[in-house]
């Protein structure tokens, strides 16, 4: 029986400890006891983007994706963007590039030089706070998959992003039309109405974590400034 094999670590803030693991050919990301993302269930991760840009129906949108991970939103987002399409990635943590560039370089391709891609080592909250400013350009998509659901699993200051005043910021930060999607491992009923109460029509979609309708079932809240 194949064991799991600890390949690395990553400190995030100085206060919590990712971990990538290898299992065979399969890859995770480990919070404490928590999984956060594998190379066995990226089909919810993946319709994230995809799901997103069929509701946008744009050729060339400007995407803001709150963390990398291992990359399966990004990677769908280039997929189905046009080839003069802006993707901006904010990542916290440069390690996680690191794997991605070494221990998971077939996974992620050629994909990290991709014109389209802007890549930021920062808090996607950071960004989303710049687009508020008249002075920038602001987005068509803001997709946030940095913890298990709205919550600050990973960073406690992740928390900011599904509060009240983090979910006015995002929508302000939005183009008109744009559209705020959150990934989650499960459904939560008073970050949906925070939603609602923040002017945004809502839209909460499950969706397996693996294809052909199998893996656990996870959730995904579109929601669409007017």
């Amino acid at each position: 029986m194949l064991k799991r094999e600890l390949i690395d670590t990553a400190e995030i803030d100085d206060v919590e400890t990712l971990e990538l693991y290898s299992h065979g050919r399969d890859f995770m990301i480990v919070l404490g006891r928590n999984e956060l993302m594998s190379t066995r269930m990226r089909f919810s991760e993946e319709q994230l983007a995809e799901l997103t840009l069929q509701r946008l129906a744009k050729e060339n949108p400007r995407i803001l994706i709150g963390g990398y991970g291992m990359g399966f939103t990004y990677r769908m987002a280039l997929s189905k963007a046009g080839a003069r399409a802006e993707i901006v990635v904010a990542e916290i943590s440069d390690k996680i590039i690191e794997w991605a560039q070494g221990p998971m370089a077939e996974l992620t391709g050629d994909s990290l030089n991709d014109p389209r891609l802007d890549l930021k080592i920062c808090d996607v909250a950071a960004l989303i706070d710049d687009a508020n400013d008249d002075t920038c350009a602001k987005y068509d998509a803001i997709l946030l998959d940095v913890d298990n659901g709205p919550d600050g699993l990973v960073r406690w200051e992740n928390n900011r992003l599904y509060s009240r005043t983090g979910l006015a910021k995002a929508r302000d930060a939005l183009k008109p039309g744009g559209i705020l999607a959150v990934w989650s491992a499960a459904p939560d009923p008073a970050f949906r109405k925070r939603l609602k109460d923040a002017g945004l029509d809502v839209e909460e979609r499950k969706v397996r974590s693996r294809p052909n309708n199998k893996g656990a079932h996870h959730v995904i809240w579109f929601a669409q400034k007017a």
